[in-house]
C-alpha cells in the first residue's frame, strides 16, 4: 500500500497528481480535499515559498497521513475497556510514525481545516483527534466503500469531537434509567435467592442506551420497533424498557401454574412482550419484543423476518416506521453461524428491513471462555465489515458516551438504511448464571469485577460533581425505588396462577388455539372451473411484447395444452393455488434456495426475459386489486432464511408463507427452527403460526443426502396438535392443503413432503375438477377393487404409492387395496377407521414405505392402529437413509415391492394371483384349498 493510499483513490499516487485534478475540477474531489487545498492555495497567495515553506508544505502531507491514521485505526488505543487494561497494538500512532517531530507540534498546519478546526498547531490537531477517536468511543468506518458515507459519519463526529452534551434534565433522565436498571437487579437478587434471572448488571447502562434508541427513533418518525435477545438482561428489559408490570415478573418467580391458554410454558427470561409506551416527548411507540429460546442468537432471524412482514404490510414499505433491534452477547455475535447468514440477508430485496440496530453486551467471557479463547477476530463485532457497516465501541460505564453514540446510529440508520453496530463494552458481575462460580476459570478478571462500582453509582458521583444531585438525592431516589419494587412483590404475592402474554396478539385476534375436532375434515376449498380457466390464462399467456427463452415458451405451451386436455401436473396446480389465492386477497410469500424456478425445474414462478435480467412474473398480474405475491431465490441458507420466514409468517396470519428447502434433508441445517420455534412455541409461548414447509421428498435413487426429508423426526415432535404433516400423492390434493392452510379461523404450521419424480409422472395428474369441487383429502382409498375378495389392504404415503400402483395395474390385482395416507398428523382415525371397516374379509394389514424400518413414518403409524395388527414392509433399518449406488436403490425398491405382490408358482405362474400356491395346484385347487397371505 502506497502511503498516499489515504486519498481514497486507487489511481493516484500523490498529493501532486490530486492536486492537478482538483485544479482541473474541484467538483471531482473530496470535500474536505477541497477545502484544504483552498487553504494551501490562500497560503501560497499570502506568503512567499521558500525552501522553509517548502518543507512544511511537506509535512502538511504527514499531518494529514497521521489524521487518517487516527481515523482508521484510531478505535485500537481507546479507554473503552471498564475493568481491562486494553490489548496493545502497534503501530502505534506517535507522531515519529508519521515522520513527524516534537518540533513541529506548535507548528500551525491548514490540515486543520481537514477535520473540521481551521488552521491549528499540531498539538491542537492531535489533542482534536485523541478526543474524537480515542476516549470512550472507538469508531471504525474507514472501511466502508461509500464516499457519502464515510464524509457523513466524519462531518457528524469530528466537528463536536464525539462528546455529548446533555443538560441537567436529561442527565437526571440517564441516572433515572440507571437506577431501575441496577435498582431492579440488586431488589431480585436479595428477595428470591439463588433463582436464575440472569441478570444484567455490569451492564446496565443496556437500560439508557435502549431508551435512547425509542426517544430517537421515535423523533425521527419510526411507530414500532421489534426486538430480539437473549436471556441476559431479559427481565430488566422487559420491567423498564417495555413496562411489563413488575409484579407479572416478580410472579412468574413464585409462581407454580399456568393459566389454562399455556400447556407447558417457558422460563421466565425466554418470554415474549408487546406494549406501546409512550415516549418523553409524548409520541406512542409500539415494542415487540420476540420470545427466544436458549439458542443464543436464534430470535435474530426471526426478529427480521416479523419486521419485513410489517414494513411491507402494515407500513406499506416505509422502512422509516420500524426499526428492528437486536441485542446480542460478544462470545455469540462472534461465533453463531446464524448472525452471518442473518447479515447477509440485509440488503437483498426480499429480506432487507431498512437497517437494524445491533446493541452487543460485551460481557468479555463466554459462559466460562476468555474473549482471547473465543475468536480469532479482533473485535466481537468485525462480522458487520461483511456489510460494510459502521461499528462502534463504547465503554459502558460511560452512558452519556452510549447515549450520544446511539443517537448518531440512529441518524444513520434513518439516512442510509442499513445496519449499525454498537458494541457496549462492560462486564458480568455473577457467573453464567447466579449459582455460577466465575473465579474457578476468570480469577484475575473478577477480583476486579468485585472492586468495581456499577454504572449507577459511578454515574451518580459524577452527576455530584456536577453539582445537579446531593448525597441526600440520590438516596432518596434509590429508597423510593425500593418501596416501589417492595409494594409491587406484595402484588405478585397474592397471584394464583401466571398468565403468558400472547405475542403479537394484536394480529391474532381472529384466530383461536385449535382443538382435535378441528382436525376431523377439511373445509370447502374448491374453485369455481371458470375462475381456474381464467387464472391459468393469465399465467399461460404472458404480455406478447415480452420475449422469454424458447424452452420457458414450450413450457406455457404444454401447460396451456394441460388446461386443453384436462390434466394438470404437480406445478400447474401449484400455481393455480397461488393464483386463486391472491385473487380472493390472501397474500402468498414463497422463499428459498431456487424457488422461483424451483429446484427440479417444475414451477417457472418467474420467467426471465430473453437478452436481460429482467423477469416477468405472472401470478403478480392475476388482476389489478389482487394480494400480494412474493418468491424469492434466497441465500444458500437454511438455518436463517427458515427462521426469517418464521418470522414473517407470525405477522402475516391471513397469508400463505412457504419455506421452500433446496433438498428435504437440508431442513436439518435449520433443525432450531424447527424444534425451538415449528414445533414448540405454542406450548411455550402461546404462539400461532402458520408458516409452511415444503420439503422433497422420495426415494429415487439419488444417495443418502437426497433421498429422505427425515420424517420421522417431524412425526417424533407432534403431540398436541401442534403440526400438520402432509405427504400428498396428488396435484389436486396438494392444490387444496395449500388453500386450507388460509381458509381455517386457527393456523399451525404446515410440513408438506413434496415429491420429485412425481413432478413428471404420466399418472400424478388430476383434472380440473378435482381442484374445482373437491376439499383436502386426509386418506384417498383404492376405488379399483374387488370389495369382498380383499385379503390384503396396504397403506401407504406419498411416491411408492405410484410404484405399487404399477405392479398392480401389471398383475390386476383388485384383491389388494392400496390406501393412501395424505395427513400423516394429525393422524385422521376415523377415515382410517372407516377403512377397517370396508374391508371385511382382509387378513393382512400392512404398512409399506420407502425408507428404512427405523425412518420414515412407520415408527409413529404402528402407535396409531390400535384395533388391527399393522405389520411392516421397509428397507432394512440402517443408519444411513439411503444407498449410494442406483443399481443397488432398484433392487432395494423390488425387493420391498415384491413382498406385496409375489408371483404364483403354479399355472399362473407367470401372474399375480394373490395366493401362496403349491406348485403344480390347479386354479380350481387354489380357489378351493389355499390360503391368502
Amino acid at each position: 500500500m502506497n502511503k498516499f493510499s489515504f486519498i481514497g483513490n486507487s489511481e493516484i499516487n500523490s498529493i501532486e497528481e490530486l492536486y492537478k485534478q482538483y485544479q482541473s475540477d474541484p467538483s471531482t474531489v473530496d470535500e474536505q480535499w477541497q477545502k484544504f487545498f483552498e487553504g494551501f492555495e490562500f497560503a501560497q497567495k499570502n506568503f512567499p515559498v521558500n525552501s522553509q515553506n517548502g518543507e512544511l508544505f511537506d509535512t502538511e502531507f504527514k499531518v494529514i497521513n497521521l489524521i487518517e491514521g487516527y481515523r482508521k485505526r484510531g478505535h485500537l488505543f481507546t479507554k473503552t475497556n471498564p475493568v481491562r487494561t486494553r490489548r496493545k497494538y502497534s503501530p502505534t500512532l506517535s507522531i515519529e510514525n508519521y515522520d513527524l517531530k516534537k518540533s513541529d507540534l506548535n507548528t500551525v498546519f491548514q490540515a486543520g481545516k481537514y477535520i473540521g478546526i481551521g488552521p491549528a498547531t499540531l498539538k491542537d490537531i492531535i489533542d482534536h483527534l485523541e478526543t474524537t477517536y480515542c476516549q470512550s468511543v472507538g469508531a471504525e468506518y474507514m472501511f466502508i466503500r461509500n464516499p457519502e458515507i464515510i464524509s457523513w459519519l466524519q462531518n457528524k463526529m469530528e466537528p463536536v469531537k464525539n462528546i455529548p452534551t446533555f443538560s441537567d434534565d436529561e442527565r437526571k433522565h440517564i441516572y433515572q434509567h440507571l437506577k431501575q436498571a441496577v435498582g431492579f437487579e440488586n431488589f431480585i437478587h436479595k428477595k428470591f435467592v439463588g433463582q436464575k434471572r440472569f441478570s444484567l448488571e455490569g451492564a446496565e447502562s443496556l437500560i439508557p442506551a435502549l431508551d435512547a434508541v425509542i426517544e430517537k427513533g421515535a423523533e425521527l418518525g419510526i411507530e414500532e420497533f421489534i426486538i430480539g435477545m437473549s436471556h441476559r438482561g431479559r427481565l430488566n428489559v422487559l420491567a423498564n424498557i417495555l413496562e411489563k408490570p413488575i409484579e407479572d415478573i416478580f410472579a412468574e418467580f413464585l409462581g407454580e401454574e399456568y393459566d389454562e391458554d399455556i400447556s407447558l410454558g417457558d422460563v421466565k427470561y425466554h418470554l415474549g412482550y408487546g406494549n406501546t409506551v409512550t415516549t418523553d416527548k409524548g409520541k406512542k411507540v409500539r415494542l415487540n419484543l420476540a420470545p427466544n429460546p436458549s439458542h443464543l442468537e436464534t430470535v435474530g432471524p426471526v426478529v427480521q423476518g416479523i419486521a419485513k412482514a410489517k414494513i411491507w404490510g402494515k407500513y406499506n414499505h416505509d422502512y422509516n416506521k420500524l426499526a428492528p433491534i437486536i441485542i446480542h452477547g460478544d462470545a455469540a455475535i462472534a461465533s453463531q453461524g446464524v448472525v452471518y447468514e442473518t447479515i447477509q440477508m440485509s440488503q437483498l430485496k426480499g429480506y432487507r428491513t431498512g437497517g437494524t440496530i445491533h446493541l452487543v453486551i460485551n460481557n468479555q467471557v463466554g459462559f466460562t471462555t476468555n474473549y482471547l479463547d473465543a475468536r480469532s477476530s479482533t473485535y466481537c463485532t468485525d462480522i458487520g465489515k461483511v456489510i460494510k457497516a459502521p461499528i462502534f465501541h463504547v465503554n459502558g460505564d460511560d452512558p452519556e458516551a452510549l447515549i450520544y453514540t446511539i443517537q448518531l446510529a440512529m441518524e444513520y440508520r434513518y439516512t442510509f438504511h442499513t445496519d449499525v453496530f454498537i458494541d457496549i463494552l462492560c462486564y458480568r458481575k455473577f457467573g453464567h448464571n447466579e449459582g455460577d462460580e466465575p473465579r474457578f476459570t476468570q480469577p484475575l478478571l473478577y477480583k476486579a469485577i468485585s472492586k468495581h462500582a456499577n454504572p449507577r453509582d459511578i454515574y451518580g458521583d459524577f452527576l455530584l460533581e456536577k453539582g445537579i444531585y446531593s448525597k441526600e438525592d440520590l438516596k432518596k431516589l434509590e429508597k423510593e425505588f425500593n418501596q416501589y419494587l417492595d409494594e409491587k412483590l406484595d402484588v405478585a404475592k397474592k397471584s394464583e396462577k401466571l398468565h403468558i402474554k400472547q405475542f403479537l396478539i394484536e394480529d391474532w385476534q381472529k384466530y383461536h388455539h385449535p382443538e382435535t375436532e378441528d382436525f376431523e375434515s377439511s373445509p370447502e376449498t374448491g374453485v369455481d372451473k371458470k375462475l381456474l380457466k381464467a387464472i391459468a390464462h393469465k399465467l399461460n399467456f404472458p404480455p406478447k411484447d415480452l420475449k422469454f427463452f424458447k424452452k420457458a415458451e414450450k413450457l406455457l405451451n404444454d401447460r396451456n395444452e394441460m388446461i386443453k386436455q384436462d390434466k394438470l401436473d404437480w406445478g400447474m396446480a401449484e400455481l393455480l393455488a397461488y393464483g386463486t389465492l391472491v385473487a380472493e386477497n390472501r397474500p402468498v410469500r414463497l422463499s428459498g434456495q431456487d424457488s422461483e424456478r424451483g429446484t427440479f425445474s417444475h414451477r417457472h414462478s418467474a420467467l426471465t426475459i430473453e437478452d436481460s435480467d429482467q423477469k416477468f412474473i405472472p401470478l403478480k398480474h392475476i388482476s389489478e386489486d389482487q394480494a400480494p405475491f412474493h418468491v424469492f431465490n434466497s441465500p444458500l441458507s437454511e438455518y436463517g432464511i427458515l427462521g426469517f420466514e418464521y418470522g414473517y409468517a407470525m405477522a402475516v396470519p391471513e397469508g400463505l408463507n412457504i419455506w421452500e428447502a433446496q433438498f428435504g434433508d437440508f431442513n436439518n441445517v435449520a433443525q432450531v427452527i424447527i424444534d425451538q420455534y415449528i414445533s414448540s412455541a405454542e406450548e411455550k409461548w402461546g404462539i400461532m403460526n402458520g408458516l409452511t414447509l415444503l420439503l422433497p421428498h422420495g426415494y429415487e435413487g439419488q444417495g443418502p443426502e437426497h433421498s429422505s426429508a427425515r420424517m420421522e423426526r417431524f412425526l417424533a415432535l407432534c403431540a398436541n396438535n401442534n403440526m400438520q404433516i402432509v405427504n400428498a400423492t396428488t396435484p389436486a390434493n396438494f392444490f387444496h392443503v395449500l388453500r386450507r392452510q388460509v381458509y381455517r379461523d386457527f393456523t399451525v404450521p404446515l410440513i408438506v413432503f413434496t415429491p420429485k419424480s412425481l413432478l413428471r409422472h404420466p399418472k400424478c395428474v388430476s383434472p380440473l375438477d378435482e381442484l374445482a369441487k373437491n376439499k383436502f383429502q386426509e386418506v384417498i382409498d383404492d376405488d379399483n377393487v374387488d370389495i369382498e375378495e380383499v385379503r390384503r389392504v396396504v397403506f401407504c404415503s406419498g411416491k411408492i404409492y405410484y410404484d405399487l400402483l404399477a405392479k398392480k395395474e401389471e398383475f390386476d390385482a383388485k384383491d389388494i387395496a392400496l390406501v393412501r395416507i395424505e395427513q400423516l398428523y394429525p393422524w385422521p382415525q376415523k377415515q382410517v377407521d372407516q377403512i377397517i371397516e370396508k374391508y371385511p374379509n382382509t387378513k393382512r394389514w400392512i404398512w409399506i414405505q420407502e425408507e428404512p424400518e427405523n425412518m420414515g413414518a412407520w415408527t409413529f403409524v404402528k402407535e396409531q392402529f390400535k384395533h388391527v395388527n399393522i405389520q411392516v414392509v421397509a428397507r432394512q433399518a440402517s443408519g444411513s437413509p439411503a444407498v449410494g449406488l442406483h443399481k443397488l436403490h432398484v433392487l432395494q425398491q423390488n425387493e420391498i415391492l415384491g413382498k406385496i405382490f409375489r408371483k404364483c408358482t403354479c399355472e399362473l405362474k407367470n401372474k399375480y394371483c394373490g395366493l401362496q400356491c403349491v406348485e403344480g395346484s390347479s386354479r380350481l385347487e387354489i380357489n378351493k384349498q389355499h390360503t391368502y397371505l
